[in-house]
């Protein structure tokens, strides 16, 4: 189930290559972020914080979330990365389903997002003081991941931080690419749902066999935000239709995005079912995907119009 055209998926994102010096041995404990005070969200959902076992996707890539807030591992031989946290209190379910999986969990060396909402980066300054990571971040995400959300568009009269604010350590833009042993990550800024929201593309082998991965961000609209209306976004509209044109340009092998819902985790596996990498091998359901959520955006994009034309 190879895909012939992997490797030309996204057309004409730059590649500013950043090889990072890492230090082979996890920092100590404690050695982040002093903790600061925030506010918690509740959390409503028990599917949010309800334990999974880990998932082995392809390759490299590891899913090591909760039931519904999707984790993902990518492994290296010199330490790993890891995609999203979830909401407060992860870490200790990640570590445990890393540890099922038989990988260290103090052995993380990158920490990535795909967008600054406190259900899925509400423990990256916990997971930043266990391992001694680094913090990476799309530019358009940073204000927000440093605040504690207080800078989140969705609330132009501010708010009280709802997450630990966590210090970014290195931005990056569309294109740019994050190295660690032997793995090249390309971001790809996939803007609307927050100004930041990026996905990842890299390659992992399977079968001696190359395959291109794609943990998309789907460009989902969370209620209350206006396409028309945003004070402290106006551009949102136009971002999300650049959002989906890009989307559809690609073409991954196997994709994977932020939340179990939105790549079908629990229609495709089931606890105990032995490992398939081919799972989630399906262009046709990511292209059905981007439809749907594209679908949802022009249909509130033709209500808020009419609404404003009256």
């Amino acid at each position: 189930m190879k895909n012939p055209n992997a490797g030309h998926a996204s057309g004409g994102f730059k590649r500013v290559v950043m090889v990072l010096a890492i230090a082979a041995v996890a920092a100590p404990l404690g050695i982040a972020n002093a903790q600061a005070s925030y506010t918690r969200q509740a959390v409503t959902e028990d599917v949010m914080t309800r334990p999974f076992p880990p998932v082995h996707i392809i390759g490299n890539l590891y899913h090591v979330g909760t039931y519904d807030l999707a984790a993902f591992l990518i492994t290296t031989p010199e330490g790993h990365i890891l995609v999203n946290t979830g909401v407060y209190d992860s870490a200790p379910l990640i570590r445990d389903n890393l540890e099922a999986a038989g990988i260290g969990f103090e052995d993380i060396r990158i920490l990535l997002t795909t967008q600054a909402h406190w259900d899925h980066v509400a423990d990256l300054a916990e997971v930043k003081r266990l391992t001694g990571a680094r913090l990476l971040a799309h530019a358009g995400d940073v204000a927000s991941l440093e605040d504690g959300g207080v800078s989140d568009f969705r609330f132009p009269e501010g708010r009280e931080p709802v997450f630990e604010p966590v210090t970014v350590d290195e931005v990056l833009q569309d294109g740019d690419t994050i190295e660690l042993g032997g793995t090249v990550v390309t971001l790809l800024h996939h803007p609307g749902h927050t100004k930041g929201a990026s996905s990842f593309l890299f390659t992992t082998e399977e079968g001696g066999e190359p395959y291109e991965v794609l943990i998309v961000n789907m460009g989902t609209i969370n209620p209350g935000v206006k396409l028309l209306a945003m004070p402290m976004y106006p551009e949102i509209a136009d971002d999300y239709a650049a959002t989906f044109a890009a989307q559809k340009a690609l073409t991954p092998d196997v994709w994977v995005s932020s939340h179990s819902r939105h790549f079908d985790l629990h229609e495709r596996f089931k606890a105990g079912d032995p490992y398939d990498p081919m799972r989630f091998a399906d262009l046709d359901a990511y292209r059905a995907k981007i439809a749907q959520y594209e679908q949802a955006y022009l249909k509130q994009l033709e209500a808020e119009r009419a609404e404003h034309a009256r």
